[in-house]
């Protein structure tokens, strides 16, 4: 990681909760890249089980900063962001490997427009290489609280090799510019997981910002090794932050809509679904998930967006 003069700095904030030997992968790819003006920021966000030390006694070069308690996503990202000193910030999910050039596709595309807030690459499934996770991404339907990912699980067969202006990022590799986060704020840490990409997104391309996917920029994801699949926890979580983006992006006559199609239509089906496959633990994280926001609908701190 040598420093020059030509390339502006950019600060890689990445998250370990437990697992640490996957973060080590991450790092060992990063070893490999060719852009030669970045750190590395590491936060572990309390790990329960998992010893993270091995980490910094691997991989002596990063900064490693040891969180009290879990943050969660949004809160353990603004933490490493705090401490960034790079232009350009990147957020990289643990578990994921990188391109040894995928770093200067990204700043080119960073450089060669002011208006340009957030840029985020291609991003392949690990286990199925030619596989396509992220080409770009819908706009959130109003009503569902819900988004189609552009070439998700489709072969890479060079139809998505353009660069393209998108909704949103995404969250698992997205680099931001870092006078964009002093305008508009962190990412709100209300949401702890999932959705608080979209809405950090959603305030940056309100704030004037384009958002642009750099197609030839890769990435590979492993996905969901700290959260599984189809788990309670991130039943709930999920369900919770999808309400969560309502409350804090759905305004006036659409924000009724949206909560009379999650109540009569979402809801019931969803409820349904679980009842169905006797998936009682889910049906609770589910329910769990309406309780929470019906709670605090009116809370003050749904709203907030914390500070540089």
């Amino acid at each position: 990681m040598n420093n020059s003069k030509d390339y502006p700095l950019v600060s890689i904030v990445s998250i370990n909760y437990d697992h640490p030997e996957v973060t080590c992968a991450m790092l060992e790819s990063m070893r490999k890249v060719t852009y030669p003006n970045f750190e590395l920021i590491i936060v572990d966000n309390a790990s329960p089980n998992d010893d993270p030390a091995i980490i910094k006694k691997n991989y002596p070069e990063i900064i490693f900063i040891q969180s009290e308690k879990n943050l969660g996503f949004p809160g353990g990202n603004d933490l490493g962001i705090r401490e960034a000193k790079g232009k350009y910030i990147l957020l990289l999910n643990n578990d994921t490997e990188v391109t040894p050039g995928f770093l200067e596709p990204l700043v080119a595309k960073m450089e060669s427009d002011e208006q340009i807030g957030i840029v985020s690459p291609k991003l392949k499934f690990y286990h199925t290489p030619n596989m396509i996770q992220y080409a770009g991404v819908s706009p959130i339907n109003l009503l569902t609280i819900r988004s189609n990912g552009i070439g998700f699980n489709k072969p890479d067969n060079g139809q998505f090799d353009t660069d393209t202006i998108q909704a949103y990022a995404h969250g698992a590799a997205m680099m931001v510019k870092r006078e964009v986060i002093e305008k508009v704020g962190l990412m709100a840490d209300i949401y702890f997981l999932y959705y608080e990409e979209l809405d950090w997104c959603s305030r940056i391309r309100d704030s004037g910002y384009k958002i642009w996917y750099v197609h030839n920029s890769v990435v590979y994801h492993k996905e969901s090794v700290s959260t599984g699949k189809l788990s309670p926890f991130r039943t709930f979580y999920m369900n919770r932050a999808r309400l969560i983006y309502l409350r804090r992006h759905v305004k006036g006559l659409q924000l009724l809509m949206a909560v009379a199609f999650q109540i009569f239509a979402s809801c019931p089906k969803n409820t349904l679904f679980y009842l169905i496959k006797g998936d009682f633990k889910n049906l609770q994280a589910y329910i769990k998930a309406f309780i929470w926001i019906f709670i605090n609908w009116f809370n003050p701190k749904i709203h907030e967006n914390p500070k540089l």
